[in-house]
């Protein structure tokens, strides 16, 4: 897979082996009698596809006549249990997943819509929404409408309408969409503020690359440096995120697990979240960033902060390909 001109891989593919009903069995017996063996889950669940795991889901069903998402919630606990349950998903529903629970119950978890919202395609966005409109009967939008606030809501609403102009670019305007940037790095107003905004949520990711070059020729300073001195809090981060998914989206998650790993006291929910999101997408290419960035390897550091199956479970998703760096 190609992204912004290189090529980034996964670390979960199609498995040849897979027998949807024969992976239903032993889930099936893993999951029975007293206690769970969760070896035979990890086995078997992080060494599937998404598609593959929806179909063992369904043989699941079949056999048993229950539902093999609400089963692996009520036999299993903790963040293990919160792995297991995240892969049994499907990508979109993942996504809606996460962005219901961010926003539920009492506080918002800010960094979740970042992370999503500010690095899916148009047509992640397209799909997630229509899942969680099925999933939870909200609106999307009017969820982060009541939940968010002031121009970092406004962003996140722009993003989530899925408006980008992905694959178009226009050379002859980036200079042009620079001097816009630039003066709303200048002026710092409500209305540039919107300007920042739609620009960097509304423009193709190869435009942004193209206008992010003419920004430096013009001002002299990097857009990154500029937006962390023009703006704060969660709006200053979203429009981060959005910059540094335009130039290197893996380098953009390998940050944001070295965060959680190490910033933060080790935040499950991010590590969870990055690690099985990515998992089919560039995960592999995240962990080369990762170790290129920090000097060690993103299995060395989850094995100093996370133990038991947990910790399994994790590093089985991250070396699905047999490689430990």
């Amino acid at each position: 897979m190609f992204c912004g001109g290189y090529q980034v891989q996964g670390t979960i593919f199609l498995n040849p082996n897979c027998d949807p009903m024969m992976d239903a069995q032993l889930i099936g017996g893993a999951l029975q009698g007293f206690g769970c063996d969760k070896d035979v889950l990890i086995d078997i669940l992080t060494q599937r596809s998404s598609a593959q795991r929806i179909m063992i889901a369904e043989a699941y069903g079949s056999l048993y006549g229950r539902n093999l998402l609400e089963d692996l919630r009520e036999n299993l606990d903790g963040h293990f249990k919160e792995v297991m349950v995240g892969l049994m998903y499907s990508p979109p529903a993942y996504d809606a997943h996460e962005l219901w629970h961010a926003m539920k119950g009492a506080g918002t978890d800010e960094n979740c819509l970042i992370d999503i919202l500010a690095s899916r395609t148009t047509s992640d966005i397209f799909q997630l929404k229509e899942v969680y409109l099925m999933q939870y009967g909200n609106n999307l939008d009017q969820d982060i409408y009541s939940e968010t606030s002031g121009h970092f809501r406004d962003a996140l609403i722009n993003l989530a309408q899925g408006v980008r102009e992905e694959g178009y670019a226009d050379p002859g305007m980036a200079a042009q969409d620079a001097m816009v940037l630039w003066e709303a790095c200048q002026r710092r107003t409500g209305e540039h503020k919107n300007m920042m905004q739609m620009m960097l949520c509304n423009k193709s990711h190869q435009q942004l690359w193209m206008v992010f070059q003419e920004f430096q020729n013009i001002s002299g300073q990097d857009i990154a440096t500029a937006i962390e001195e023009c703006y704060d809090g969660y709006f200053q981060q979203l429009l981060l995120a959005i910059v540094s998914c335009v130039r290197d989206k893996p380098s953009y998650f390998a940050y944001r697990l070295y965060s959680a790993i190490h910033d933060f006291g080790f935040h499950n929910k991010t590590i969870i979240r990055t690690i099985v999101a990515r998992s089919e997408i560039d995960l592999f290419t995240i962990r080369q960033r990762y170790k290129e960035r920090y000097g060690k390897s993103l299995f060395h550091d989850l094995k100093n902060f996370a133990s038991g199956h947990y910790e399994k479970a994790l590093l089985a998703i991250c070396a699905s390909d047999g490689q430990d760096f």
